[in-house]
Parts: structure tokens; C-alpha cells; sequence
């Protein structure tokens, strides 16, 4: 008898039957979204989880729920809403999807910083509104120069790395990145290792990358957004709270930053009538840093060969460290 495990999304259809061939699989297939509640129903029996990290919390009150449950392997790189320390204690192995989103992600980024500086989505719903009434426009409506520019990362990890990369070659930006310890870079990188404070004091761009952790919330707050250089743009595609949200409104509304170009936020989805989206130089968008079909059927496929490993015995490819 196959081991039962259970998906909490719909998966493409190759990475269905690939799973078929190692277990029973339940996939969660309705509109609506999995409820808390309807998880730990269908976990009674099931010795594997494929999540994402929109998914349900995996924590102890899961665990209870699920005495047959030996792993849990997430579609996403960022496992924040994965109690992993309970799991280790029950001897449940966790694991995610680095690296195969890197590019994909590297490139959003490049669209958030491109798109805030030349005030591209901004333009486009002026022309849409039919405000555009003369062929050349006033200074009223100019951008910023990204070429040349000089470009900080929070959280210099391979993604952070391919976005140096981008920023480099592709437009002769100076980088420079802020981690709890500097890392070995690709050879071809000029990108310097500098405090978090000289960071924010000298970058034109701001990219927050790095993981939500009890040290990261928060990481930008009202004390930060004071030591930024003079109206620089903030681009964050990491989580939500790594960016105290009322103190970007404050920074916002005293115009201390240019503008916010934003992925991810602190409840999702927000409503069309947040805040934020008031102020006509934020870029948002629905959390699609990883939204593409080829990128997300990798994601799907790394977890399934996870899960496959793991309850056929054998280790696992990406376990959460």
C-alpha cells in the first residue's frame, strides 16, 4: 500500500503523475483557498505534506493532528509559515526550493527598480485615464536614471547575487550589499561588503532580500528610513514585514524616499483600498517574484522528488537547514 501524502494546490499535471508513482496523492483542487480548519482534517492520515508558503502554519497544533506525518516539503524557497524547530523535535524532515527561482526572481527585481524609476506603471495609467494632452511632457513626470546608479542589497544571498549581476553588466551600476557576514561572490562582482547603515546613507536603490526572521521584522523602520540618502526608492520582494509598513507611510507622506516598489506585504492579499496604494510613485504588485510557468513547475517538481526521496528512504535534495 502506497504512503498517503497530501498537496495543499493544485500542481501541473506531469508533477501529479509523478507523485502517483511513489504515493497515494490527495491534491486540494477548489477555488477557494485551504482553510486551517480543512488542513488539519485531511492530515490525519497522511505521512507527507507538499505546502507553499501560503499555506496553513505548520506548527505543534498540525503536528498533534498528524501522528503518521514524516515530511513536509514546501513549493517555495521561504518557509517562514513552517515551525521547523517543532518539526525536528517529532523527527519530521522539512524541505524547500532554493535556487531554482533565482533568475526568475533577479528579474522581477529588475522590473520593480526599472518600473519605479522611470515611473512606468504610473505613466501608463496616465495615458489609460487620457491625461496625456500634449506630445512632450513637463519635468513634472521625468524619472531617475538607473545606469550608473548605485544599488544596496539587504540580504545577499544567491538571488541577491543574481540581481548584482543584472545590476553590473547589464547597467554599470555600483553595487553594494549588507549580510550578517560577507560572502564569497562571483570573481566578476565589484559589489562591496558595508555596514547596514552606510548602506541606506549611500544607495540610489534599496532591495530587501533577505528572509523573514524575528531578527528581520522590521528590519527598515522609522530609523532607517531617516539614515536613507536623499529619496532613494525601496524595492522589496523578500516579506512583507521586513519593512515596518506604517513607517514606509510616514516615509511616504514626508517624501524622505522616492518611492516603494513593493511584492509583498504584510497581510495578502491586500485590498484595493490600503493605504499604500494611495501614493501614485508605489509600485505593487500580487507577490509574483517566482510567477512564471516554467519557474513554478520546477518549484513543484523539487518538492516532488522531496517527498519522493523521503518516503522511499532515501535523503532528501534541499532540506531546510
Amino acid at each position: 500500500m502506497k504512503p498517503r501524502i497530501f498537496v495543499t494546490k493544485p500542481v501541473p499535471a506531469k508533477v501529479e503523475e509523478f507523485l502517483s508513482a511513489y504515493c497515494d496523492c490527495v491534491i486540494w483542487k477548489e477555488n477557494a483557498p485551504l482553510t486551517r480548519e480543512q488542513l488539519l482534517e485531511r492530515v490525519k492520515d497522511v505521512e507527507g505534506l507538499i505546502v507553499t508558503s501560503s499555506s496553513p502554519r505548520i506548527d505543534q497544533e498540525l503536528l498533534d493532528a498528524a501522528p503518521r506525518l514524516k515530511a513536509v516539503c514546501s513549493m517555495s524557497v521561504g518557509y517562514d509559515n513552517i515551525d521547523v524547530q517543532a518539526l525536528r523535535q517529532r523527527g519530521v524532515v522539512a524541505t524547500h526550493t532554493p535556487d531554482v527561482l533565482n533568475d526568475t526572481v533577479a528579474d522581477l527585481v529588475m522590473t520593480l527598480m526599472l518600473s519605479s524609476a522611470r515611473r512606468a506603471g504610473e505613466l501608463e495609467r496616465y495615458i489609460r485615464e487620457g491625461k496625456w494632452q500634449k506630445k512632450e511632457l513637463d519635468g513634472r513626470y521625468f524619472g531617475v536614471d538607473v545606469h550608473h546608479a548605485t544599488l544596496g542589497i539587504i540580504g545577499m544571498g544567491r538571488i541577491g547575487e543574481a540581481v548584482a549581476r543584472r545590476a553590473q553588466f547589464g547597467f554599470d551600476m555600483k553595487v553594494q550589499y549588507y549580510n550578517r557576514r560577507p560572502r564569497t561572490l562571483d570573481k566578476r562582482l565589484e559589489a562591496a561588503y558595508v555596514s547596514l547603515d552606510e548602506l541606506l546613507e549611500t544607495s540610489d536603490f534599496i532591495v530587501v532580500l533577505t528572509p523573514l526572521t524575528p531578527e528581520t521584522r522590521h528590519l527598515i523602520g522609522d530609523k532607517e528610513f531617516a539614515k536613507m540618502k536623499k529619496q532613494p526608492i525601496l524595492i522589496n520582494v523578500s516579506r512583507g514585514p521586513t519593512v515596518d509598513e506604517e513607517a514606509l507611510l510616514r516615509a511616504l507622506e514626508q517624501k524622505q524616499i522616492r518611492g516603494a516598489a513593493l511584492d509583498v506585504f504584510y497581510k495578502e492579499p491586500i485590498p484595493g483600498d490600503h493605504p499604500l496604494l494611495q501614493y501614485e510613485n508605489v509600485t505593487a504588485l500580487p507577490h509574483i517574484g517566482s510567477a512564471t510557468h516554467a519557474t513554478r513547475f520546477k518549484m513543484a517538481m523539487l518538492a516532488a522528488e522531496n517527498m519522493a526521496n523521503l518516503i522511499s528512504g532515501k535523503p532528501p535534495l534541499t532540506e531546510i537547514r
